[in-house]
């Protein structure tokens, strides 16, 4: 019996009666994303009412007619979101397999964040009301409808946690005594190492242009973790060989560079440590005494170079899995130009991260 995971032979053919409709979904999602000019429209704006006139021109259309008091930049952000999640779920009722699933694994990084926050929540016996308001609804799945029953962590592992998508990653990496003594920062760069891993070998059995693109773009991310990690621990109580272990296992820093952060008991020597890769060197460089840029907003040019290269190709998906990326990034662009025009901080507002 053939894996319905697995891409057919003749794949740009039956690509495109299985997925061509999708894929030319996703391109015109594309298209709406904010240019430069809409960028420089928004820096000029002087007030919230002003960016919700400009962007009621855009693809956002009318997402905001039913906010009749003051604007507030959460209510923007959530709006925005609201509608990235409005155009996941249209792609995914409509999809088939083995695409169906690749959109599920989107989906498995906003459950992990959601189940952190969950997490938290019930340790410090948070209402459950002010949890799921806080949950990003792409992560949001079944069995938080059972979370009322949960009131400590043994039950929140046995009976809630152990139905979700995520069970796989959670039984094999985390028991519920971790739950209650391990730091909340270990607990999601295990649950996120385990699931890029996976992510990564999925996209990898589906060859062709699914593999090609999203390994670029995974083993990225996977550096970004070991390097965000590295740096995250310094000054803390996580010994270098935890440290080690939360690295996931695959990427260009894998396994020499990954050997070298390990080491690195500062930032210099991460720095070192990435001197070989050429990528990485760049990145560093460009933040060495530049106080505008930040080490997190050279990994996002990256991130948004590496996602916008997707849509160069067809058949495959990378498509579907950067244009989320994209508008993850141009729902931070907005809110921080918001944020700025809220505060007056004009001089600031052009430290966004330019997409197309």
């Amino acid at each position: 019996m053939a894996n319905k995971n697995v891409p057919s032979a003749g794949w740009p053919i039956t690509f495109n009666i299985q997925h061509g409709y999708l894929e030319a979904l996703v391109r015109g999602y594309r298209s709406g994303i904010l240019t430069t000019a809409d960028y420089t429209a928004l820096t000029q704006c002087e007030t919230l009412e002003d960016m919700k006139m400009h962007l009621s021109t855009t693809d956002y259309g009318d997402f905001l007619a039913e906010e009749s008091g003051s604007l507030h930049t959460t209510t923007i952000a959530d709006a925005c979101s609201n509608k990235m999640v409005k155009e996941f779920n249209h792609l995914r009722s409509q999809s088939a397999e083995p695409l169906s699933t690749f959109l599920d694994y989107i989906s498995y990084q906003y459950m992990i964040d959601n189940i952190v926050l969950l997490i938290t929540g019930t340790l410090h016996e948070r209402e459950l009301p002010e949890l799921l308001e806080k949950c990003h609804p792409l992560g949001v799945f079944e069995s938080m409808a059972t979370l009322s029953i949960a009131t400590n962590v043994t039950e929140l592992y046995n009976s809630v946690l152990v139905d979700t998508p995520l069970a796989p990653y959670i039984q094999g990496c985390l028991s519920e005594q971790d739950l209650d003594e391990m730091n909340i920062e270990i607990i999601r760069n295990t649950l996120y190492k385990a699931y890029l891993e996976d992510f990564y070998q999925f996209c990898l059995k589906m060859g062709g242009e699914t593999a090609r693109i999203m390994k670029d773009i995974l083993e990225f991310e996977a550096d970004r973790r070991a390097i965000n990690i590295t740096i995250n621990s310094f000054g803390t109580e996580l010994s270098k060989d935890d440290r080690q272990k939360l690295y996931p296992t695959f990427g260009l820093l894998n396994p020499e560079g990954l050997a070298r952060l390990a080491r690195a008991d500062d930032i210099e020597q991460v720095r070192q440590a990435m001197d070989p890769y050429s990528v990485y060197r760049t990145i560093f460089n460009e933040n060495s005494g530049n106080s505008e840029s930040s080490l997190e907003d050279s990994f996002f040019k990256r991130e948004v170079y590496l996602n916008r290269e997707a849509f160069e190709t067809q058949f495959g998906f990378g498509a579907f899995y950067a244009f989320f990326k994209l508008k993850e990034q141009e729902i931070r662009n907005i809110v921080w130009i918001a944020e700025c025009v809220q505060q007056d901080q004009k001089q600031k507002i052009n430290q966004y991260i330019p997409i197309f």
